[in-house]
């Protein structure tokens, strides 16, 4: 089982404030224990440590550890290696290759979130250690020397939103979950629920967020309505005594029809 069969809002959580461990678990459906942006330099020794005392679930844990090129990266896996925790997110994946210190018994979250993280997405989800993939703004951002990765009315700007249709369908062509990027902006319930319920319509399997309030936005986003899901049960059931293409309550129904509402289904599920 893999932290995308528990539900679709995985909640990070410092791993220099092991207080939080528990009860970040308990608010959400997978816990990502970050070792790279959200702990300072001089705490990361103490962070891996409290990793390797972490007494979670393993099930429903991920460890983000730092860039494969960093100097923190070495003492990163030989905590992990420590614990019983085998799902990693591996920060500003940039190639394939950088993925090789792993063996066949970790699976692999590629978070790209560079420019040459972006390009290289293809190869990195053809990795077959790689179960997902992820993007982030704010890193691409600053890769191409840009400031800010949204406009002034709080939405994505083009190259953002490049980076997340890419990262999606790489994941997609290799059979990878695909998870989308965390909305920062903590005040903007709206603007949450609006981004998670275009990850869940475009196929994402989950949404990363910084703040346990967000948990609940997402998941209700990613859940689909009772009449929608009534329709896909419906048309689902209809499609079992049709052939081919069909007609129901008005409107033509075809297999990328049904796959959708496959997909509804599952996610009501």
């Amino acid at each position: 089982m893999t932290a995308f069969d528990l539900g679709p809002a995985l909640l990070f959580c410092p791993a220099d404030r092991p207080e939080r461990f528990e009860k970040a678990l308990e608010r959400a459906d997978a816990v990502i224990l970050d070792l790279e942006d959200a702990v300072l330099p001089t705490a990361k020794a103490a962070a891996r440590a409290n990793v390797i005392d972490a007494d979670l679930d393993p099930a429903r844990v991920i460890v983000r550890v730092n860039a494969p090129d960093s100097e923190h990266f070495r003492a990163d896996l030989a905590a992990v290696a420590q614990t019983a925790f085998r799902t990693v997110m591996v920060a500003k994946t940039e190639s394939a290759e950088s993925l090789a210190a792993f063996d066949e018994g970790f699976s692999l979250i590629a978070l790209c979130e560079t420019a040459r993280g972006i390009h290289a997405a293809d190869r990195i989800a053809a990795h077959p250690l790689v179960s997902a993939m992820m993007w982030g703004a704010e890193d691409l951002v600053a890769s191409l020397g840009g400031t800010s990765s949204r406009d002034s009315a709080g939405v994505y700007r083009d190259v953002a939103r490049y980076a997340r249709s890419r990262v999606l369908i790489e994941s997609g062509a290799h059979g990878k979950a695909a998870i989308d990027a965390v909305h920062i902006d903590l005040g903007d319930a709206a603007g949450l629920e609006a981004e998670a319920v275009d990850a869940a319509a475009s196929g994402f399997r989950a949404t990363a967020c910084i703040h346990p309030n967000q948990v609940e936005v997402i998941r209700a986003a990613y859940r689909p309505d009772e009449a929608a899901v009534a329709w896909a049960r419906a048309v689902l059931a209809a499609a079992e005594n049709e052939r081919g293409v069909f007609r129901f309550e008005g409107r033509m129904v075809d297999e990328p029809v049904l796959r959708h509402a496959r997909s509804v289904v599952a996610r009501a599920n």
